[in-house]
């Protein structure tokens, strides 16, 4: 019999409907493929730099990139390399908002710019230029930095110490007109070839010279073109205007000049102003509720790190530089004022015992200033003048001369960032991140961890502008840090202060691993992280 067309639709319907439904079961839908990816970082702790809380997740990378950061990353991505963090602390690369590696990344020696006392505490990205030395010539520096490779991302200012000695030479007096001029348009040139700012360092001659309009036509420059203010502040102490002097100093020129100022390693040094950090922090918030941008970096040491000359010599005695002062030492009656000055200087740091030499490899290392004067049967001040007749400015001292409730006082304010000030023969060199987390996270609670790492990265990059830096975030450069925070923790100390750290086991710098399994690769993927000025600035 015949089929009725009335049935017909219906029974294709039903035929379609079975095929349909055999297709479901028989051939189900592909997952995605996963993509390639260089390295997935898998099953770590991660914070991101934000004012989040943790999260077990992965990170993976691409290229120089992250290129996602979540759970099931080894479903979404076929890495080439896997690294199981379980356990383990995953974070952005730290970064250090001040510092002196000079030793290393100028080195002749290849694995010198590794980098190695920076890399091995976790630090991917450090500024330098710091405390007036950056040299103007920032375009000339970065090609021989991107040239000769390093092992982490640099931040260059132009620096006014190095500024004012091209014009000034080492003299104490104000400049001529025209050499303002010159001074004006050698900031230009730093700021226009990528510095992030000015830099200062009032306290060391010869830029202690200088009065606070030299300082506020200069620090123009680098607002016109973008730039921030960073000081080393003329007086931590009470050595000339006092601290609380100093700290209004800067305020007026970020004011004057119309730029962010940033103070370098806050702190209240010395008998003379130790208990000073509410005062100080008074201060900088009033400016900051005034609408001024104000923020510090401080590192987490009770002693600072400079040369024998700057901590006890006047600063009258270095003008003209180091034979203007041999020849003052020559003279008796000059040589006594000296003295006279000197044991000041000695007292508001807190005496010889205080001082602890730590130059290497010289007969005086590892003594203190007292300990010296009795081994030459000296006073410790001729004991200290025969050091730097010898050794000129190259012997470092660390100078005890700062209390705990200051140090924690500045630590928890919400715009203070972590900085090593890290120095040839001062601990915080090799050993500044993990002090402050061993000692102010996980021995006396300070601060939390979320907050050590904060206040090491994401804020950091907030607080300098660092492009796509600071934060494990999707398109953002990919320096990563891996530690063990049982392991994580400083060796160095201030009589064997170049010891590295334990506890980093990766460190990725622009997508490539520095470190690896805690030991260095050998890469240098380092690059020179250079400001870029408002269109219309620069010639």
């Amino acid at each position: 019999m015949a089929w009725s067309s009335k049935y017909r639709p219906v029974a294709a319907a039903g035929l379609l409907a079975g095929v349909s439904a055999l297709a479901l079961v028989a051939l189900p839908s592909a997952a995605p493929a996963a993509a390639p990816a260089d390295l997935l970082i898998q099953g770590g702790t991660v914070y991101t730099g934000a004012e989040t809380p943790a999260t077990v997740a992965d990170v993976v990378v691409v290229g120089d990139k992250i290129a996602y950061v979540g759970p099931g990353g080894a479903k979404r991505y076929a890495a080439k390399r896997v690294i199981q963090a379980k356990g383990k602390i995953v974070a952005p690369g730290l970064i250090d908002a001040h510092s002196h590696p000079d030793t290393y990344i100028r080195s002749a020696d290849p694995k010198e710019r590794l980098n190695a006392p920076w890399v091995f505490q976790g630090v991917s990205t450090i500024l330098i230029g710091v405390d007036g030395y950056g040299t103007p010539d920032v375009g000339k520096d970065a090609a021989w930095f991107t040239e000769k490779r390093v092992g982490t991302n640099l931040v260059p200012y132009v620096g006014f110490g190095a500024v004012r000695s091209r014009v000034l030479n080492q003299d104490a007096r104000a400049p001529t007109p025209a050499e303002l001029d010159q001074e004006r348009a050698l900031v230009a040139k730093g700021m226009c070839e990528g510095a992030i700012g000015l830099s200062t360092g009032l306290f060391y001659a010869p830029q202690s010279f200088a009065k606070t309009d030299e300082v506020i036509e200069l620090a123009k420059e680098a607002a016109k073109r973008g730039g921030l203010y960073d000081t080393h502040q003329r007086d931590e102490a009470s050595y000339t205007i006092g601290l609380l002097g100093s700290v209004k100093e800067v305020i007026q020129i970020g004011r004057e000049a119309g730029l962010p100022v940033h103070f370098a390693h806050i702190k209240a040094l010395g008998v003379d102003v130790q208990g000073e950090a509410p005062q100080v922090i008074a201060l900088i918030n009033q400016a900051r509720a005034a609408g001024q941008v104000v923020t510090a970096d401080e590192y987490p040491w009770e002693a600072s790190g400079t040369s024998v000359d700057a901590a006890l010599l006047p600063r009258w005695s270095v003008d003209g530089g180091r034979p203007a002062l041999l020849k003052r030492l020559d003279d008796p009656a000059t040589l006594e004022k000296i003295r006279t000055e000197m044991a000041e200087n000695m007292r508001r740091r807190g005496g010889p015992d205080s001082l602890l030499l730590t130059a290497a490899d010289k007969p005086w290392t590892g003594k203190t200033l007292a300990q010296m004067g009795k081994t030459w049967n000296l006073d410790p001040r001729d004991a200290a003048l025969r050091i730097i007749r010898e050794d000129g400015h190259a012997t470092s001292v660390a100078s005890f001369n700062m209390i705990e409730p200051d140090i924690k006082l500045f630590m928890v304010q919400p715009w203070v960032v972590t900085s090593s000030d890290g120095s040839n023969g001062h601990p915080r060199q090799y050993a500044t991140f993990p002090m402050k987390y061993a000692k102010y996270v996980k021995a006396e609670k300070t601060i939390t961890l979320g907050e050590f790492i904060r206040s090491s990265t994401g804020r950091t990059a907030d607080m300098f502008k660092l492009q796509a830096r600071g934060y494990l975030k999707p398109g953002y450069f990919a320096d990563v840090v891996v530690f063990d925070p049982d392991r994580y923790a400083p060796k160095a100390d201030y009589v064997h202060p170049r010891v590295l750290t334990e506890g980093v086991d990766e460190l990725v710098v622009n997508g490539s691993l520095v470190l690896d399994g805690g030991k260095l690769t050998g890469q240098a993927p380092g690059r020179v992280l250079l400001h870029k000025p408002p269109a219309g600035t620069c010639a």
